[in-house]
């Protein structure tokens, strides 16, 4: 890893906040982490109240988190991550940037307490099983089944949250988001949304 990182992290390019990162993960970065851009809009969005609990479904190497946490230091960022090795190079780069409001988890999220969470960020972390390729790696079993039971896990989940609750999604087909939620902002492209339970 990069720990060379001259600039604030608010300031810095993709490019540069992804030095952060062994080389493989850079290379995985334009098609499955979050770009800053996206982060900054989508974390002004969740942490609209001080002292919010965010939850990142899938959140890879971290960058959702670790930007979000950067940029709003009154909020706390969690990560769900059930690839290991991406859940160790999560918590390298936070120990290299040194941003205490962010916690990254290991596991599956059927397996997490989610009750503890208030508002959720999702860039479709269960699309890897609709496609033949594209895949971060082949160390876990793909299938239109695992989707579609990813799928209506979170579903439920968003479904039992009290309202007012805050849900962004980026690049979603929307299977997971109840109809209880509200769309209340997007990208002009559709792809960055950005819900609330009504």
């Amino acid at each position: 890893m990069n720990k060379n990182i001259s600039e604030p992290l608010w300031q810095i390019s993709d490019t540069e906040f992804d030095k952060l990162y062994p080389e493989r993960i850079r290379q995985l970065s334009g098609k499955h982490w979050t770009p800053m851009e996206i982060v900054k809009k989508s974390a002004r969005f969740l942490a609209a109240e001080p002292g919010t609990k965010i939850l990142d479904i899938g959140s890879g190497a971290g960058k959702f988190c670790l930007i979000g946490a950067c940029h709003f230091p009154e909020s706390y960022f969690y990560g769900i991550e059930q690839r290991k090795d991406l859940h160790q190079v999560a918590l390298s780069a936070k120990g290299i940037t040194g941003i205490k409001n962010v916690s990254f988890l290991f596991g599956n999220l059927t397996q997490l307490d989610h009750s503890r969470f208030d508002h959720f960020y999702f860039y479709n972390a269960f699309f890897e099983n609709l496609v033949s390729d594209g895949h971060i790696d082949q160390l876990l079993p793909y299938s239109t089944e695992l989707y579609h039971y990813y799928s209506r896990y979170l579903y439920r989940i968003l479904e039992g949250k009290r309202n007012g609750t805050r849900l962004v999604t980026f690049h979603s087909l929307e299977d997971e988001v109840p109809p209880c939620y509200q769309l209340v902002d997007a990208t002009l492209d559709l792809n960055l949304k950005m819900w609330i339970k009504r």
